[in-house]
């Protein structure tokens, strides 16, 4: 706790709010996902996929984005495009997680999840509509200032967080062992390092790769990212079993009711709470060099582990 008294003291020296940060960065984003999917003939699919898109959420993942940007040197402009994207891909990831081949759940962010107002198959279709879509916005919305290298990259990254090496290996893992008592530390580890941090890894370091952030600068960046995921994943544990359905704004209990192993079930909840306070203590470490540009990743990265949703 020591730590973290420190680093709230050093926000308020440096008047760096963020509650205020999140809130602006918040309206950006949601503007520009407003503005990125106008409804048109079929209406039924921009429909479907502006409904889970547009359905709320506090924006960290395109806030992370956006923050490196600025923190290398970057604007918000350059990185608005990917920041888009991120959240795009990961809007997808709910939909689909949600469908009862996957999860089965009935609500998210407090709304009636994607197949309970479309159905299943338009909510199949709504995710593909928009992993289709991030893509295509990286590639033809990044300015023209910035080098095009830059957006090939970040495509690259984006897509291997997505698929087989990073979110889709980490689900196929945590299907596969629902219901079985005997996981290890080191396959849990393994889902939620695919599952969960490596789409948020991916928006850290492809908003400091937009930026032109140096080999140097992506490594720190990636131990960042990392740090700061499982954390989230760890809290997010922790909520399932703490929270109600309307604190979550989502079913509450699904991770006993699907007889997973989660970190709370393997060290309980204290020593998790202390392991993602550690975590996160090590990811603002990386970010020591930047000075107080760093300020609102590291702000971020103690957000994740208070919040209480």
């Amino acid at each position: 706790m020591v730590a973290t008294d420190n680093f709230q003291k050093k926000s308020e020296e440096t008047r760096f709010n963020l509650a205020s940060y999140l809130k602006e960065r918040q309206k950006l984003c949601d503007t520009a996902l407003d503005q990125a999917i106008p409804v048109v003939y079929p209406e039924k699919i921009y429909e479907a996929m502006r409904y889970s898109l547009l359905a709320g959420g506090k924006r960290v993942r395109p806030i992370l984005c956006l923050a490196t940007s600025e923190m290398i040197g970057g604007t918000i402009e350059m990185a608005m495009p990917t920041a888009c994207a991120v959240e795009m891909i990961h809007t997808m990831s709910l939909i689909h997680d949600d469908l009862p081949a996957m999860d089965n759940d009935d609500y998210r962010r407090g709304k009636l999840t994607n197949h309970k107002v479309y159905g299943e198959d338009i909510a199949i279709l709504a995710g593909d509509g928009l992993l289709a879509l991030a893509f295509e916005f990286v590639a033809t919305q990044t300015p023209q200032n910035v080098p095009r290298e830059r957006a090939l990259q970040v495509i690259a990254r984006l897509g291997k967080a997505l698929g087989a090496a990073g979110l889709v290996g980490g689900q196929v893992v945590d299907l596969d062992s629902e219901g079985k008592s005997d996981i290890s530390l080191e396959t849990l580890n393994f889902i939620h390092n695919h599952k969960t941090a490596a789409l948020l890894e991916a928006c850290v370091v492809c908003g400091g790769v937009i930026a032109g952030a140096s080999a140097e600068d992506v490594e720190k960046l990636t131990r960042y990212s990392q740090n700061i995921g499982l954390a989230f994943q760890i809290i997010d544990d922790i909520l399932d079993i703490t929270s109600t359905q309307e604190q979550l704004g989502k079913t509450a209990g699904k991770d006993l009711k699907a007889e997973k192993v989660t970190y709370p079930s393997l060290w309980g909840i204290d020593e998790s709470r202390a392991k993602a306070q550690q975590l996160v203590e090590s990811a603002c470490v990386e970010l020591a060099s930047f000075g107080e540009k760093a300020l609102p990743l590291q702000a971020i990265a103690h957000y994740i582990v208070s919040r209480n949703h």
